[in-house]
Order: C-alpha cells, then sequence, then structure tokens
C-alpha cells in the first residue's frame, strides 16, 4: 500500500486528533487528499503521506548527514535501553501516543513494535528533512512536521505524550494531553556520551561536561509532583557505526579539527548512555 494510502486511512479514522493550522478548528474531515476544517481551510498530504502545518520559515541544526547517522545508529540499538524504559512507564492498555521532536522516528517506532503495536501515534518535528526519513521506516505511525509551540492537534486527544531530548511546551502539552494522560520527558544525564565528550573537548571546555539542572527545575516547577527516575547503561558500539556516533549529536560541531580527527582515529568500544525519565500522570 502506498504510504498516503495508508496516512488517508489514518486520517479517517482519527481525524478528531488535529487541529486547523489557521484557525485552530477541531471539526477536521478528511475530503480526498486534504484535511479540510469547518472554516475551509485545507492541508494537503504530501506523497510521502505526511502534513506540514508550519506557517514559518524553519532553521534546524539536524542535517542530512547527521540524520542518517542517528538512524544508523540507532537502529544499532544505542537507544534501546531507554525505549525500553520508556515502555515499562506506559500504561499496558493502548494509548494515544504523541511523540514530540520524533527526529527520523526510530524511537518511537521501536516503542511501538515491543507494544506489540496496539497503539495509535502521532509522531512530529519541526525538520521536513527529519519526518521525511521516518516515513521510510515500516510502522503505522503518522509523522507531521509540526511547531512544538502551536501544536495542531485537538484539546485533550492524547493519552500519552512522549519526549526523548526535545524541548517542551507545557501549557501546549497540558492543552492536548487526555485527563489522567501520562507525560514521559527523557533528558540527558551528566554522564550521558561522556567518552565522546573526552574525546572531542579538552578539560577546559564548557562542552566536556553537561548539566540538565535547568531543564529538570522547568520540569518540576510545572509538575512538581512528577517522578524522576534514571537509567544507565554501557552499549558496545558496532565498529562499522563508529563514526555514525561521532556524527549522531551536535557535539562535534564545536570541535577543533585536530580533536575530531584524532576522536575518528582513537574509536572506544562501548559508549555510556545516562539520561533521567521525568514522569507526570495528569
Amino acid at each position: 500500500m502506498k504510504k498516503i494510502d495508508k496516512s488517508r486511512i489514518f486520517l479517517t479514522k482519527n481525524n478528531n486528533l488535529f487541529s486547523c493550522n489557521i484557525c485552530q478548528n477541531q471539526n477536521l474531515v478528511l475530503h480526498n487528499n486534504s484535511l479540510v476544517c469547518e472554516n475551509g481551510h485545507s492541508l494537503d498530504l504530501s506523497k510521502k503521506g505526511t502534513l506540514y502545518f508550519i506557517k514559518h520559515g524553519v532553521n534546524t541544526e539536524y542535517d542530512d548527514q547527521m540524520l542518517s547517522a542517528r538512524r544508523r545508529i540507532l537502529q544499532a540499538g544505542l537507544f534501546d535501553g531507554i525505549i525500553d524504559a520508556v515502555g515499562a512507564q506506559l500504561p499496558d492498555t493502548a494509548q494515544t501516543i504523541l511523540d514530540v521532536g520524533t527526529g527520523e522516528g526510530t524511537p518511537l517506532v521501536k516503542l511501538l513494535a515491543n507494544r506489540s503495536a496496539k497503539d495509535i501515534a502521532v509522531g512530529f518535528d519541526i525538520s521536513k528533512a527529519g519526518i521525511n526519513l521516518a516515513t521510510q521506516l515500516e510502522s503505522d505511525v503518522f509523522f507531521a512536521v509540526a511547531d512544538l509551540a502551536e501544536l495542531p492537534f485537538a484539546d485533550k486527544s492524547f493519552s500519552s505524550i512522549i519526549e526523548f531530548f526535545s524541548p517542551s511546551a507545557y501549557e501546549e502539552f497540558n492543552r492536548v494531553l487526555k485527563p489522567n494522560g501520562i507525560l514521559i520527558k527523557v533528558v540527558p544525564a551528566s554522564e550521558y556520551l561522556k567518552e565522546l565528550r573526552e574525546i572531542l573537548y579538552p578539560v577546559d571546555s564548557p562542552k566536556r561536561t553537561y548539566s540538565n539542572e535547568k531543564v529538570v527545575d522547568l520540569f518540576m516547577e510545572h509538575y512538581p509532583n512528577a517522578k524522576r527516575v534514571p537509567v544507565k547503561y554501557e552499549w558496545k558500539i558496532p565498529q562499522e557505526n563508529y563514526q555514525d556516533l561521532l556524527h549522531m549529536t551536535p557535539l562535534h560541531w564545536g570541535a577543533r579539527p585536530e580533536a575530531q580527527a584524532a576522536a575518528i582515529k582513537q574509536s572506544f568500544q562501548t559508549i555510556t548512555v545516562a539520561v533521567e525519565l521525568l514522569i507526570v500522570q495528569g
């Protein structure tokens, strides 16, 4: 089945999840290959089966090379421990999931596969390149290009919101999350990819270390009763994916050329994955 046809089926069944990006009307219907609101505004499905909700110019740091490297290293399993930890926090019952900043889509698709594909899921990102890459994955996820500051989704429409290293818009999250819904935010901990930081940056560089204190504090301000769950493991790097690891994050951009060259030559065998799950049940 063509991707656009799969998306048409999804929108026919789940048009109630969306709102108009022009007037915020929440009564939308699928007409041919367009999602149309009561006021006549319409969005056309792309050939890849996606919707483009953004009304302004977009600058994103994730280029095609970085996204492709990220796809390969995540397919190899770098985030599998994180995905398992997120899945353990979700209810056993089928969920309607919103993945914020889905990127190239691998974490969400793996999460759904682990849950026997029983959930309805939408993944969105501001990066059109990331979403185009996400549509190449074999899944029933609906992918869209959207801005988290102006979520094109209906009020109280999702039972679960997840974020893998994405920025947040808490007022918008509260609006689209169902009563008693769950929000799970994944943030890097201080030891996240520490071997990579240490090989790319000198001891006196601020990029050699990392703190998520401000991010966590802001989350806790919004959700004082939130639960914090640490996740840490060592991941054995497939050597064919070593350079993908170097290029999957913006870390390499700020490193000196000689440090980048040294990192390529001085490959290491394992990498530390250390994150924290911030979890709140509505």
